[in-house]
């Protein structure tokens, strides 16, 4: 009996309630916090791609040429 009275307080209170959904500053700054999640994982996944083979992300030219003046330079000693 005192279950149906619970019960019955509870859907009559909220039943011309709506349900409170998020407003629309709160929606933009989820957006935003979820763009910035992706971003910083997006930089992580780098900084260990770098970390893990660090020539692979500079260009070949900028060691080559260095390379190619040092024997260069031994040719004419």
């Amino acid at each position: 009996m005192a279950e149906h009275l619970h019960s019955s307080t509870l859907s009559a209170s909220g039943a011309n309630q709506p349900i409170p959904f998020l407003t629309l500053e709160q929606k933009a700054a989820f957006v935003f916090v979820l763009l910035l999640f992706i971003f910083l994982g997006l930089l992580i996944v780098r900084c260990f791609r770098i970390l893990l083979d660090p020539y692979s992300s500079m260009p070949s030219s900028t060691w080559t040429d260095y390379m190619e003046k040092d024997t260069f330079d031994y040719r004419i000693a």
